[in-house]
């Protein structure tokens, strides 16, 4: 069987229509024939051999398919499976034409994959509609595809550029930081990064913009273009409250399509082991200890762009050396399962307690988990995950 896609007609023919009639009768065939040359605009092709009724179909790109009910060599109904098994045919309408009215054969051919079912001969103008139906329906359905296709595209264009902004991992002998992004089918608006800042100081952040699609994407690029080099000053680049208060005044949702953004920023002093962090409607961090402690830190203030003129306050807490801190995206917290129910945040914090934090890649371990969870390899929504381990000594 032939794996050629059908191509997509040009604008000037979308409204050109390709009949092929499939039918061991010459009689039926010289008969529609006729019928469709009363329209300039149909063109028409018989075959009457239906062992060569499947290339014949494949080597045309009809936007219609009549196939005769009772053939020898190969069954009407049969074909019928057959150019849905075909990739170049699967997707042509097929009308069954039949010289009975039978319920139970209706039934199978619509069962096997039949778009409609008419009885030889029907009248010239119900013929004509139906034909014109279908394949306007079917020319449709290739431009949908096609857009799908270019959007994937253009989709998998961002997903890559945005990969590419991704920080590289950081090996110090004081601290480790590294990350992990995957991308939703539709693409989402996860962007993180960290910056090695003056005086032992490491930035920490992690965003997602609300909705899918490239125009979240590049806003995410922006809010982190502005982290890397936004104009603010050495004290405020330190000072997480400062910089969520600024960010929510230069990202109004009013000024980007209704588009806001859930954030986590943080200042890890490698001196002191001391964390300052301001959170923006985000889920909250998280720490793994030595002797098997788990804590969180909880991210308190709205999501950036929603209140205008809002003041951020900013929290902090003394890490240990062998800390494992964690900072993640919602993608992972909220999965779809195939019976239909949610694993929720409550979920995986509970996961998160009892099982990944204890694997030897806790990366890797909520990876696999989630996605044997919901089924497929495929998130709903983009997975960040960034990783920072503190020093044992």
């Amino acid at each position: 069987m032939s794996t050629t896609a059908p191509t997509l007609p040009n604008a000037e023919s979308l409204d050109r229509v390709v009949v092929l009639l499939v039918d061991d009768q010459p009689m039926i065939g010289e008969a529609v024939r006729r019928i469709c040359a009363t329209q300039p605009s149909i063109e028409f092709h018989f075959c009457a051999d239906s062992t060569k009724a499947v290339e014949a179909a494949t080597r045309i790109e009809p936007t219609v398919i009549l196939q005769d009910l009772v053939m020898p060599g190969i069954e009407g109904l049969d074909l019928v499976v057959l150019y849905r098994q075909n990739e170049a045919t699967r997707l042509i309408p097929l009308i069954v034409l039949s010289s009975k009215e039978e319920a139970t054969t209706k039934a199978e051919a619509f069962a096997r994959g039949a778009n409609d079912y008419l009885v030889k001969l029907p009248d010239p103008i119900e013929m004509l509609a139906r034909i014109r139906y279908h394949s306007r329906g079917y020319r449709a359905l290739l431009e949908r595809n096609e857009a799908y296709r270019q959007l994937k595209s253009e989709l998998d264009q961002a997903g890559d550029y945005v990969q590419s902004l991704l920080p590289p991992t950081l090996n110090a002998a004081d601290v480790a930081v590294r990350g992990a992004f995957i991308p939703s089918a539709q693409l989402g608006g996860d962007f993180f990064g960290w910056n090695e800042l003056a005086d032992g100081n490491l930035a920490l952040f992690l965003i997602d913009v609300c909705g899918h699609g490239v125009g979240p994407a590049l806003l995410s690029v922006s809010v982190s273009n502005a982290l890397h080099a936004g104009g603010y000053s050495p004290q405020e680049i330190l000072s997480p409250a400062r910089v969520m208060t600024l960010l929510n005044a230069a990202f109004p949702m009013s000024s980007h399509r209704g588009m806001y953004f859930t954030g986590w920023y943080g200042i890890y002093n490698r001196t002191t082991r001391m964390l300052t962090w301001a959170g923006a409607g985000h889920p909250p961090a998280m720490v793994a200890r030595l002797n098997g402690d788990y804590v969180e830190f909880d991210s308190q203030g709205p999501p950036v762009g929603i209140v205008d003129g809002f003041e951020f306050t900013q929290s902090t807490a003394q890490l240990e050396a062998g800390d494992r801190f964690y900072l993640y995206s919602d993608g992972i917290v909220e999965i779809p399962r195939p019976d239909g129910t949610v694993w929720a945040h409550s979920d995986f914090q509970l996961f998160a307690r009892s099982d990944a934090l204890k694997a030897a890649d806790p990366i890797a371990r909520m990876l696999d988990f989630t996605r044997g969870l919901q089924g497929r390899s495929q998130f709903e929504d983009d997975v960040s995950i960034v990783e920072m381990i503190i020093a044992k000594s």
